[in-house]
């Protein structure tokens, strides 16, 4: 069985009730949540001028490869309406992988660890929630170092 952390954001519509969908969603084409963190509120990070976010990290064990996992994430945004404009654009949904087991991917649509995870508190603090012992299999430093070190200072409030 795969361990997959996905990190799962929204800042459109209703974003409770579009996590919650989502993760229906990855229930029934992806595998099992086995753990949910509790949800964050954050100001948007890169392009500035749009809502907050709503940021959710889940555990979730699937037999299926990376890039299946992907593809079907993929599927699972566009089904609930994710239109992709612009880098950093406002979303309905946005999944994103954050690890695979402790593999280190490279593939055409698909860099795991995601290559960011060091920079975002959005995705750290609620890593931190649920792992933070985890040890990043490319920087060699548990999540909870990552964030400690964090050079990214935009608030992540617990909701």
């Amino acid at each position: 069985m795969n361990t997959i952390y996905f990190l799962l954001g929204s800042n459109m519509g209703n974003s409770n009730e579009l996590l919650s969908i989502a993760i229906k969603n990855i229930e029934k084409k992806i595998g099992k949540v086995y753990r949910k963190s509790s949800l964050y509120q954050t100001a948007a990070w890169g392009n500035i001028n749009q809502p907050d976010f709503i940021n959710q990290v889940i555990i979730v064990k699937s037999k299926l490869d990376a890039g299946i996992c992907m593809e079907r994430a993929l599927t699972i945004e566009n089904e609930l309406g994710r239109v992709r404009t612009q880098k950093n654009a406002p979303r309905i949904i946005d999944i994103d992988i954050l690890y695979f087991n402790k593999d280190i991917i490279n593939l055409s649509n698909l860099t795991v660890p995601h290559p960011a995870i060091q920079l975002r508190r959005f995705a750290l603090v609620p890593l931190n929630e649920l792992s933070p012992n985890f040890v990043h299999p490319v920087l060699k430093k548990t999540n909870h170092q990552l964030l400690k070190n964090c050079p990214d200072h935009l608030n992540v409030k617990k909701i």
